[in-house]
């Protein structure tokens, strides 16, 4: 069976390549996939896969019923775009001014449809139910995997299998990781309110740049000595606004950041702490503040019986040549909330582009991917769908 599955996944390999470029071409953001998701499902349509539109929103999710009875197993993808304008000189370059795939999701999104479409053709041959999920807006929170969960996409699914094209590691690399893989990723705002005035008269003001700058250095302390060395965490200041002209002095400014962790206690004691910190520093300089701490995605946690059996489905994959153990990525993904449901787990396939060295980061207006990954996240996705249910 499995030969079958990478014989075909390898015969429509072109259309994955024109599927992933087309997607490129016209990408859409978070929340306004109207058109990609209308897309889907008309592919879904002309293969006379059962599909429906309109899951939580934009989500699209399809099924394929194989002959025999066994288990249910989902397929995740995302296709939402991100507000990058594209840099990039190829053929394929985004058609629409500062939106681009700068992921890999329009990739993931055409992997998915093409191993669906395979999977379909042997479905007399196969045991089980498959879904494929279509989701949007994964990369704005609070993103799309929670609603589409509430309006029943993984209703009598007993497992799920997802995959990233991580650019960052050679093609032909699997990475996985029990248990935390991916951080939350929490976002906050901080607005301080002083007494503007005259820049040569400061004593008459109370700064609001200089109450913010320090509250840049203070909340640096939470990591460095606030939380136990063995845990994982970050709180990075990544906004710093405050314009006024150069001879008066700020009566207000505005810090906006994100903090990461992966245990749930470290990201409640970093919360209060920041609020300890604000409160104090701005008691400090007599200013009056607005502190905003919004939870974004929790933790991805892979389950170890998923991780294992994955593990062992990429080595029935003769294109993948290194399996090895991530590291945590403090980069968030909501496939989090699906891993809170059911059993599951998420990895990464190797995508970085030939001769990249060392590359464009994800999220860079020059991003791209080795297509050749697509193919591998196929067959590897396939393997463990089908040998979930003990088909060889």
């Amino acid at each position: 069976m499995l030969k079958q599955l990478f014989l075909k996944l390898e015969d429509y390999y072109e259309e994955m390549v024109s599927i992933r470029r087309y997607m490129h071409q016209h990408p859409e953001l978070s929340f306004r996939e109207y058109n990609t998701a209308q897309y889907i499902q008309e592919f879904y349509k002309k293969l006379g896969i059962e599909v429906k539109g309109n899951i939580g929103g934009n989500g699209v999710v399809a099924k394929v019923y194989g002959k025999r009875p066994g288990k249910t197993v989902a397929l995740r993808a995302d296709f939402d775009a991100l507000p990058i304008h594209d840099e990039k000189d190829v053929s394929y370059k985004s058609l629409v001014p500062g939106v681009m795939h700068a992921c890999g999701h329009d990739g993931h999104t055409a992997t998915l449809l093409v191993l669906a479409k395979v999977l379909d053709e042997l479905k007399d041959d196969l045991e089980g139910n498959y879904v494929f999920i279509h989701q949007h807006a994964e990369e704005f929170a609070p993103g799309g995997a929670i609603t589409m969960i509430e309006d029943g996409c993984l209703e009598g699914v007993d497992v799920i299998f997802g995959t990233h094209l991580w650019a960052s590691e050679p093609t032909g690399t699997i990475q996985y990781r029990t248990g935390p893989i991916m951080a939350a990723a929490d976002r906050f705002e901080i607005d301080i309110q002083g007494k503007g005035g005259h820049g040569a008269q400061p004593h008459k003001t109370k700064d609001a740049i200089v109450t913010a700058s320090q509250l840049v250095i203070n909340l640096q302390q939470i990591v460095s000595r606030k939380v136990n060395p063995v845990e994982s965490a970050v709180v990075t200041v990544g906004t710093f606004m405050s314009e006024n002209a150069f001879n008066v002095i700020a009566d207000k400014a505005k810090l906006i950041g994100t903090v990461r962790t992966f245990n749930d206690n470290v990201r409640q004691y970093i919360e209060e702490e920041m609020d300890r910190i604000i409160k104090g520093t701005c008691y400090l300089s007599d200013s009056t503040y607005n502190f905003v701490y919004e939870r974004g995605y929790p933790a991805v946690v892979n389950h170890g019986k998923e991780t294992e059996f994955l593990i062992a489905s990429a080595k029935e994959v003769p294109e993948v040549i290194t399996i090895e153990e991530s590291e945590p990525q403090m980069g968030g993904e909501d496939f989090s909330y699906y891993l809170k449901e059911i059993p599951g787990t998420f990895f990464f396939t190797g995508a970085k582009p030939p001769g990249a060295d060392p590359g464009y980061p994800h999220h860079h207006p020059k991003f791209d991917i080795d297509e050749n990954a697509m193919l591998i996240a196929a067959k590897t996705l396939g393997t463990a769908a089908i040998k979930t249910h003990g088909s060889k």
